[in-house]
């Protein structure tokens, strides 16, 4: 039997609860007993095996994350799941962000930031995903422009990319532009396999 991991949720706005309860349905349907913690100061870092980054304003979440003193901290989490504005966290370069905007720079992925326009430009649509079909829900969502050989596609929207991963030595980063927690598991799922590495 694995160890038990913790997966951590950033828990300063955006989808909290919903990202809570995705991962915990996640780790039922894989029958694996997962700790889920949200994750607010930089103490508790060092207690993950894994970080799930919500969506909300990315550059409200970078200027939180600094205020805390988890911003570097944060870099060396081994696994990362970013959801929309967690998708422009995770990438090493943005369009359209802000002057003193600071991404983690931690995937070969180029982002623009709100691209698919404002909030009330928001829709859902079904999709189709190397992991299965998902009814995606786009929340000002960013759109990913360019990907690196070494980034795996996962799923695209009218041929956008829209869902990538990319490993990186023993470290694991998925991104995706859209909300999954709002309406399935199964990325969810595919971030904790990659966790236990089944």
């Amino acid at each position: 039997m694995k160890s038990q991991k913790t997966v951590g949720i950033l828990a300063f706005h955006g989808d909290v609860i919903e990202h809570i309860e995705a991962t915990k349905n996640a780790s039922k349907n894989l029958h694996l007993n997962i700790e889920v913690v949200p994750v607010r100061t930089k103490e508790i870092i060092h207690t993950l095996d894994a970080l799930i980054i919500p969506g909300g304003e990315s550059t409200t979440l970078h200027k939180l994350c600094e205020r805390e003193g988890m911003w570097e901290k944060m870099k060396q989490i081994k696994n990362i799941f970013g959801t929309c504005a967690g998708a422009i966290m995770l990438s090493n370069q943005v369009f359209h962000k802000t002057h003193d905007q600071k991404t983690l720079e931690l995937m070969d992925i180029e982002i623009d930031r709100n691209a698919y326009g404002r909030q009330t430009e928001s829709f859902e649509k079904d999709i189709k995903t190397s992991l299965g079909d998902i009814h995606a829900v786009f929340i000002r969502a960013p759109r990913i422009i360019k990907v690196k050989k070494d980034v795996m596609i996962l799923a695209r929207n009218d041929g956008e990319i829209i869902a990538c991963e990319q490993k990186i030595n023993k470290n694991y980063y998925l991104a995706v532009c859209f909300h999954p927690e709002l309406t399935s598991t199964i990325f969810h799922e595919y971030f904790i396999k990659k966790v236990y590495q089944i």
